[in-house]
């Protein structure tokens, strides 16, 4: 149903998720992020409440695998959820429950960790993160997409996805990419793919509109002086 990778980048603390499904809306619901905290992604039978949770954790101190002792000792029906978590120093950690649907498969990589259910092959994950230790020259989010692309030419879900994300946090509580395709019946990751193309170069713009609109460049719509 589900692949993703959860990743940091060493040099500038970016912490991020990319996500692929086969059904709708994967953004609003799987991955999670905060600016020097961690990334989580939580995928099968999902429990949205999993992200803020695990990312609480983290931030009251707690590594990634200790974050996640933490948040599933004694919790309800894990037995159907997939977690991982990377936390601030590239620390990473798992949950796969007895449950999960069809074939499915982790890799943990320098500063990044890979799952998947339904997959096409037990490879998918480790594509992922070979992919994503192998661009360590890209912007996070590029080498992100570079994983969620690998991963699906490895083999990928058993079906078709129709919907994909990709998030990224850095210095400011809000996100620094924020992308979702929720629904596409032709190459939902292709499509996230071509917004990030759209969106990398306007990405500082947006972040400078945010924190100094003095500073920003022109908005390009009528009325704009």
């Amino acid at each position: 149903m589900t692949f993703s990778i959860v990743g940091r980048c060493a040099r500038s603390g970016m912490l991020g998720v990319a996500i692929t499904t086969s059904s709708i809306s994967v953004g609003a619901r799987c991955p999670h992020a905060r600016s020097g905290v961690g990334a989580v992604a939580t995928q099968n039978i999902t429990d949205p409440d999993l992200g803020p949770v695990l990312l609480d954790a983290l931030e009251s101190g707690l590594g990634a695998r200790e974050a996640l002792e933490h948040v599933t000792d004694g919790r309800k029906n894990l037995a159907w959820r997939q977690l991982t978590v990377v936390d601030r120093l590239g620390q990473t950690a798992a949950w796969t429950g007895e449950h999960i649907l069809g074939t499915h498969g982790e890799s943990a990589g320098e500063d990044c960790y890979a799952a998947g259910n339904l997959l096409a092959n037990t490879g998918v994950p480790a594509a992922m993160t070979a992919s994503f230790g192998g661009n360590a020259g890209l912007h996070l989010a590029d080498r992100l997409l570079h994983a969620l692309e690998a991963g699906l030419a490895a083999g990928g879900e058993a079906g078709d996805v129709h919907s994909a994300a990709l998030l990224v946090a850095h210095v400011q509580p809000f996100p620094l990419v924020d992308l979702r395709v929720d629904w596409t019946d032709e190459d939902a990751v292709g499509a996230l793919r071509r917004l990030w193309e759209r969106y990398e170069p306007q990405m500082n713009d947006y972040l400078t509109r945010a924190v100094d609109p003095a500073a920003a460049p022109s908005y390009g719509v009528p009325g704009d002086e």
